[in-house]
């Protein structure tokens, strides 16, 4: 008799262990797990973000951004989704769950970091104030005029900035992407506009030469960065220490020296 109870104690231990292990492995299952599992990689991005993520001459989906997800989704050996959005519907699709990560030139706030885990930044970049040549307004003293209309992308860091830096002026947000902001300034809707240095140095290619006059006076220094949920804690550190690989073994280098710090990539895209 006692051999028969100590073989059911023993059974039933091993049954708890065996329900705390599953529930274990269970509770750490995440983002990174579920995509590995469908073999899939959802990736949020804006089309018409040059040089980051837009479609080339030849209709082909390109830039940094897209070439550093296309090494992630290598890298976890899955194929890759891309789902295109309006600036200001990128972070709603991830925290839907329509997309694992987002991935555009999008700054890491304190403000956006409340809905969202940023990654490690990839590169640092800057707000810069541009004019259509030609016009009233040549200087960046001028943009600060009471009254000065100044364009800029709505739920960008420009929208929020822009008052700190030219308080007397009135802000025009504009819902959308790409050329949107340059759009305004050259239909003089706006006498000036704020964006990103690295958007609008590749946007600017869109417009003849001379178009717009761009000032070298920086007025921000922002990180770029990725974004996820923050119940995706794995997929966070895979993608930080992806980061920290491809910057070790000169593929990140690789990929700014070419779509970033150059105008290399106008002749082929």
């Amino acid at each position: 008799m006692i051999g028969k109870v100590k073989a059911l104690l023993a059974s039933t231990v091993f049954l708890a262990l065996a329900g705390n292990a599953a529930s274990t492995v269970s509770a750490f299952a995440g983002t990174l797990d579920d995509i590995l599992a469908r073999g899939e990689l959802r990736v949020a991005v804006q089309t018409q973000g040059p040089p980051f993520s837009f479609m080339d001459k030849n209709g082909k989906r390109t830039g940094s951004a897209i070439e550093l997800t296309e090494l992630m989704a290598k890298e976890m050996g899955v194929k890759i989704t891309y789902l295109d959005f309006d600036w200001d519907g990128l972070i709603p699709a991830l925290l839907s769950g329509k997309a694992d990560i987002l991935a555009a030139d999008m700054t890491a706030t304190l403000a956006r970091a409340t809905k969202v885990a940023f990654t490690k930044p990839w590169i640092h970049v800057g707000a810069v104030a541009f004019v259509k040549t030609g016009g009233e307004f040549a200087s960046l003293e001028d943009c600060k005029k009471p009254g000065t209309t100044v364009a800029v992308l709505l739920g960008s860091t420009a929208e929020k900035s822009v008052p700190n830096f030219f308080p007397e002026a009135e802000v025009k947000a504009y819902k959308g992407g790409g050329t949107i902001v340059l759009d305004a300034v050259a239909s003089g809707q706006a006498q000036c506009g704020v964006n990103d240095n690295t958007a609008v140095a590749g946007q600017v290619l869109n417009y003849p030469e001379g178009t717009f006059t761009v000032f070298d006076e920086m007025l921000t220094a922002e990180p770029l960065a990725y974004a996820v949920r923050y119940d995706s804690q794995d997929l966070l550190n895979w993608t930080n220490l992806f980061i920290d690989t491809i910057e070790l073994d000169g593929r990140l280098k690789q990929n700014l020296d070419y779509w970033v710090n150059s105008s290399k990539w106008q002749a082929d895209h």
